[in-house]
């Protein structure tokens, strides 16, 4: 059954909150899955969701802590005690204990890291937040199932059991050889079906699939989407086995890339949340917003040096608003499919043909379109002149708006700059300010002013 939070749910746990009914809340709770409870404590305020996590056994609030909104999780862990926050720590995998760690002070990261009681969970946890967030080894866990080639079934079979005492899930059983070098996989079925006393170097999969540490995020993303991996393997220079990357981590990576994207295209440059400061934001917005104003600036003047146009022609006037707005939504458009390609890596070949391929599609759009703007302007107006004008420059304005909107986020992303960039203030602007020179400019020419 699909969870649905309430009013009156909420109403319930402040109130059990509030009277100190640690036992009816913990019968309330308890037929909630752990990410269900963590939405039910981002709609309670700091003090009331404390009050339920530090009631909660560990091995269960570590996992709602995970699931919570990250604003919200640094409150109430800055409500807990260094011993406190360990103990979460403790039960958690080390990719998410070291997530939850670096969202700390420096000064609390060692004074939580020296509680930790488990001294490879505390080493494993050290190494892990070493590596840059935005890298495989920023997202790979330490707890995974490897065997040596050296084995035998029977000795591997006995190690995987201990090993698998730690691993939340098993997705795949890496081999690897003396020095501890990754070579290949082992397939449940060729183990069971395999002599208790045969070796593993005769019965593993030399070919997997494995990332290097320092790849980027969005690479290991791309590369387990392609493939359709639920877990990837992760080496270092040398090739000795890390760790690895399970899917719920790259749905997260893919997640935090469609939201900074979508901020961008929107204009905003900086990754915010609605409940973010009245400053962080105004950052996040003015530069584009700036940019805006500049180019309507632009606009203002390209316009005011065609004053002799609008005075013989004023009807060119009021269809400024249609060109900008063609220009605009053509340009977006553009730019957002080739963005939309370049993430997915389905973009290939030169830009030269990429940018023809553009070039005709607008065209047609551009021509279909005219024919509509002229014979409306022509039926409206009653002049011939004006609406060929006005219909030749729409065709011209989409076919150079297309272009750009091509053209932009190919050359960003030639130059190693998210090309997410491209969409929508900047090429909304510059197509604006090309689309009304175009516009003004056939304009005078056909018209012969």
């Amino acid at each position: 059954m699909k969870f649905t939070i309430s009013n009156e749910l909420i109403e319930k746990v402040e109130q059990l909150v509030q009277s100190k009914n640690d036992e009816a809340i913990l019968d309330l709770l308890n037929e909630y899955h752990h990410a269900d409870i963590a939405e039910i404590l981002e709609d309670l305020n700091t003090e009331q969701a404390s009050y339920i996590i530090k009631l909660l056994d560990s091995e269960k609030t570590s996992e709602i802590l995970m699931e919570m909104d990250e604003g919200d999780r640094e409150k109430i862990l800055a409500t807990l005690s260094t011993k406190e926050i360990a103990e979460e720590i403790e039960e958690l995998d080390t990719d998410d204990a070291a997530d939850m760690i670096a969202e700390l002070s420096e000064e609390r990261q060692i004074e939580v890291i020296a509680q930790i009681e488990d001294e490879e969970h505390k080493a494993e946890i050290r190494e892990l937040l070493t590596y840059d967030e935005d890298t495989a080894g920023g997202l790979m866990a330490k707890e995974l199932v490897r065997v040596n080639e050296n084995w035998t079934v029977t000795e591997c079979v006995r190690e995987m059991r201990a090993q698998a005492e730690n691993v939340t899930r098993v997705h795949s059983i890496y081999v690897v050889d003396g020095n501890e070098k990754l070579i290949g996989r082992l397939s449940l079925k060729d183990l069971l079906m395999a002599s208790p006393r045969a070796h593993i170097s005769t019965v593993y999969i030399p070919k997997v699939d494995f990332v290097d540490v320092n790849e980027d995020a969005e690479e290991v993303a791309r590369i387990m989407q392609k493939y359709d991996l639920e877990a990837i393997p992760v080496v270092d220079e040398n090739k000795v086995l890390l760790g690895r990357i399970t899917i719920d981590d790259i749905v997260d990576v893919i997640k935090e890339e469609a939201e900074k994207d979508y901020q961008m295209a929107a204009g905003i440059t900086q990754d915010v949340e609605a409940d973010d400061s009245i400053l962080q934001l105004t950052r996040a917005r003015l530069p584009w917003l700036f940019l805006g104003l500049v180019g309507g600036i632009g606009a203002f003047l390209i316009m005011e040096g065609f004053k002799g146009t609008f005075e013989k022609y004023a009807v060119l006037f009021f269809f400024t608003p249609l060109i900008a707005a063609m220009a605009g939504n053509v340009g977006v458009q553009s730019s957002a499919i080739i963005v939309q390609g370049l993430a997915n890596d389905d973009v290939k070949g030169s830009i030269n043909k990429r940018l023809i391929k553009e070039m005709f599609l607008a065209a047609l759009n551009g021509f279909i379109l005219a024919l509509f703007l002229f014979a409306f302007v022509w039926i409206t107006k009653g002049s011939f002149l004006t609406a060929l004008a006005i219909s030749v420059s729409l065709v011209a304005v989409i076919i150079i708006a297309g272009l750009i909107g091509t053209f932009v986020p190919l050359f960003l992303d030639k130059k190693g700059i998210d090309p997410a960039i491209a969409t929508g203030p900047f090429i909304t602007t510059s197509n604006d300010i090309f689309g009304i020179l175009i516009y003004f400019w056939i304009a005078k020419l056909i018209l012969g002013i």
